[in-house]
């Protein structure tokens, strides 16, 4: 019999990958090449070992894995063809018999050294095994043999790979052993992918401390490290200041030519800052950012929603509507992409949405808030047009700003019935209509009907934090300050972390000038659970001028001005610099509220005692 080509074998098994060859696809690119078989070679297969693969794939077929296995196997070892290899693997995997899968593995490892799938297959198997503690030396080989230019991906894919499963403090142990021959590497970006490594894998395990501590070796080792940047990014968002100064580092290293990915730090960066109140922070990185990057249309988004929030109107449409034109042409250059076309209906393998739809979301968010605007106007029409060209948005919020409009035209019991026709399929969707019910109702002012929904919430939800809080901010509004104290202590037993409950109620002891003391310790708890947010800081500003620190006052009331414009901290720290004789100042920023928001209760309340006109 004629000697079998690679091209035979390569028929002979079409199709026929199972198991593993899924496996071995959660392996990162870095690994190596594809687990299909490589060009065309000769081969030497006898005509004995053609009759073990064809005796093999006739056992698979009459559902004798176990048997088709060992042939394949054998045959695999005889040849050393890797192919063979992989096959009796797949095999092996299939049939769940994970510790036959691995020695099939080990023997293809001896029968080729250098081979990348082995490894990969190898790596894979161990973890699927909860075997994580053995795939130290396999990983370090695998490392050794991919082209240096994929070693600090392959560093940095570690922590991902190995997570699938294992317990954190186990993947620490590997990484530190795997990585450790790197962190001094020649290659900056190879030894800060290793530091990186680590400082992930340690994060994951909760040892933030030891997680910073890689982060600063490396970027000490690279300062330019996108992948330092972005988990110091990541420690940030979880309350890390510490983090900070390696974004700061980070972006004085990148310079004025920075490029795209210098700008899309700065956006991650922003909206961090945002999130932690930071607002002329961010809105400064923000404005940067669409100057220098206009193309990069999420930054138009997240300024607009920024310029929203902080009461500028105007500019946020402005923006929203430079954003809308800018994600349509983006929109409709990607549907041209012969790589797009199709997207919509795409299932993308690394979970992520597809960019269609991706931008459709985004377009509908910021139409919501342009409606929003137009309310803020008084152009109720302008505020509905917005809401019919929205695409994509959760039924509930979109009803719940139908209502909203509705119920600014005079028609509250209308716009109660629109919210209460909805469906409530989940307790999550039953609850998430008892509160917007209520919501409208406040809003309307409406608030013994308020609380006597959120009451049936209460039945619904007993102990639900968020119920207890908006009916504790009802009963301020109507005066039963005794019973928003005691929901607002609940809500702080249930939650001790609610740092909301504890300003709450500081700042209407401090706004009734009542047990000045106490309102004072409870606001401060707030600032330890939240350090740095303006409405605190507004809080504990207030109680210091109830309590005649006027100096104190002023510091606190004009840092979180600073931070975050809001009417009713403008309206204080006006009333502060009044009392201190700096009333220039104060009517300065009292006019930059009035143009705002008018009709703040809060400015107007303060300018009718002091009996100022403006």
């Amino acid at each position: 019999m004629q000697k079998l080509r690679r091209p035979v074998l390569a028929l002979l098994m079409a199709g026929a990958t199972l198991g593993v060859g899924a496996a071995s696809g959660l392996m990162p690119a870095w690994a190596g090449t594809s687990t299909k078989p490589s060009t065309a070679q000769n081969s030497a297969l006898s005509g004995e070992l053609f009759h073990l693969i064809l005796i093999g794939e006739l056992e698979l077929r009459a559902q004798n894995p176990g048997a088709a296995y060992q042939l394949l196997l054998d045959a695999a070892r005889r040849s050393k063809e890797e192919a063979l290899f992989r096959r009796a693997t797949d095999i092996a995997v299939e049939a769940r018999a994970g510790d036959q899968a691995l020695s099939a593995v080990q023997a293809w490892r001896v029968a080729a050294p250098k081979s990348l799938d082995a490894l990969r297959y190898e790596v894979q198997l161990l973890i699927a095994l909860n075997r994580v503690g053995d795939t130290v030396e396999p990983l370090k080989t695998l490392l050794g043999l991919i082209p240096p230019a994929d070693r600090a991906g392959g560093l940095l894919a570690l922590p991902r790979t190995l997570g699938r499963g294992a317990k954190p403090e186990a993947i620490v142990g590997v990484v530190e052993r795997v990585v450790a021959p790197y962190q001094k590497d020649a290659d900056p970006a190879v030894a800060a992918a290793a530091w990186v490594a680590l400082a992930r894998a340690r994060l994951a395990a909760e040892r933030v401390d030891e997680s910073l501590a890689a982060l600063q070796s490396a970027q000490q080792v690279q300062p330019q490290s996108e992948a330092a940047v972005l988990l110091a990014l990541e420690l940030m968002s979880k309350a890390q200041p510490v983090a900070e100064p390696m974004v700061q580092r980070y972006l004085k290293a990148q310079g004025p030519a920075g490029g795209s990915t210098l700008n899309a730090v700065r956006l991650i960066y922003a909206r961090g800052l945002a999130g932690q109140e930071r607002h002329g922070e961010a809105l400064g990185l923000l404005q940067t950012v669409t100057r220098e990057a206009p193309d990069l249309t999420e930054a138009w988004l997240t300024l607009g929603a920024l310029q929203f929030e902080l009461r500028q109107y105007t500019e946020s449409e402005q923006t929203l509507g430079e954003f809308l034109v800018r994600s349509e042409r983006a929109g409709a250059l990607a549907s041209g992409h012969p790589d797009t076309v199709e997207a919509d209906d795409a299932d993308r393998p690394d979970g992520r949405p597809d960019p269609q739809s991706e931008l459709r979301r985004q377009r509908s968010q910021a139409m919501m808030v342009l409606s929003q605007a137009a309310e803020k106007r008084g152009d109720l029409r302008a505020a509905e047009a917005w809401l019919d060209r929205i695409e994509e948005a959760p039924a509930l919020l979109l009803q719940s700003r139908r209502a909203t409009l509705m119920a600014q035209r005079g028609d509250v019991d209308g716009a109660r019935r629109l919210l209460q026709d909805l469906p409530a399929d989940t307790p999550e969707a039953a609850r998430g209509k008892l509160m917007a019910e209520a919501t409208l109702l406040r809003e309307a002012k409406r608030w013994g009907q308020a609380d006597a929904v959120l009451q049936g919430a209460e039945e619904l939800f007993p102990n639900d934090v968020d119920v207890l809080y908006e009916r504790a901010m009802l009963a301020e509004k109507r005066q039963r300050y005794e019973e928003m104290e005691v929901l607002l202590r609940k809500v702080i037993q249930l939650q001790p972390q609610h740092h909301h409950a504890y300003n709450a109620l500081g700042y209407t002891l401090a706004d009734r000038n009542v047990r000045l003391p106490e309102a004072r310790a409870l606001i401060q708890r707030a600032l330890e659970l939240a350090p740095g947010e303006p409405y605190l800081l507004d809080s504990l500003g207030w109680v210091a001028y109830r309590m005649g620190r006027h100096q104190e006052a002023l510091e606190a009331l004009q840092t979180a001005y600073a931070s975050r414009p809001d009417p009713e901290i403008g309206a204080h720290l006006g009333e502060v610099l009044w009392v201190m004789g700096r009333k220039d100042e104060a009517a300065r920023v009292w006019r930059e509220v009035q143009q705002r928001d008018a009709a703040n209760e809060v400015l107007q309340e303060t300018l009718q005692r002091l009996k100022i006109r403006l």
